[in-house]
């Protein structure tokens, strides 16, 4: 079955990084496009970011653009979420997903998710 497993959450203050990982297993890794999204407690579940598998185009929410930054490591089945200049409303459980057979990033929903990390921006 296929997999998504997220690491990489943690306590940071404003201003500063972390890089959040997505490990893929049980499917064609390259051939599918991977998202990321983020939900705070009692609050929607947004799109955060989100990369094609080929040719590796890129998509972000218009509140992380400029300080986020999503790649992949096809070598190791994974998807980075790179974050910078982190400030509290960034705080939230964060989760990767894909959708079955989308090459590209959907705008539709997603078929398989994580169980999300914990991000806490502290202020």
């Amino acid at each position: 079955e296929a997999q998504l497993v997220e690491s990489g959450g943690g306590l940071v203050q404003a201003g500063g990084s972390l890089r959040l990982s997505c490990a893929a297993s049980g499917f064609s890794f390259d051939d599918y496009a991977i998202g990321w999204f983020r939900q705070a407690p009692g609050k929607e579940r947004e799109g955060v970011s989100c990369i094609d598998s080929r040719p590796g185009n890129t998509y972000y929410a218009d509140s992380v653009k400029g300080r986020f930054t999503i790649s992949r490591d096809n070598a190791k089945n994974t998807v980075y979420l790179q974050m910078n200049s982190l400030k509290p409303e960034d705080t939230a459980v964060y989760y990767c997903a894909t959708r079955f057979l989308s090459v590209n990033c959907p705008s539709g929903g997603m078929d398989y998710w994580g169980k999300g990390t914990l991000v806490t921006v502290s202020s």
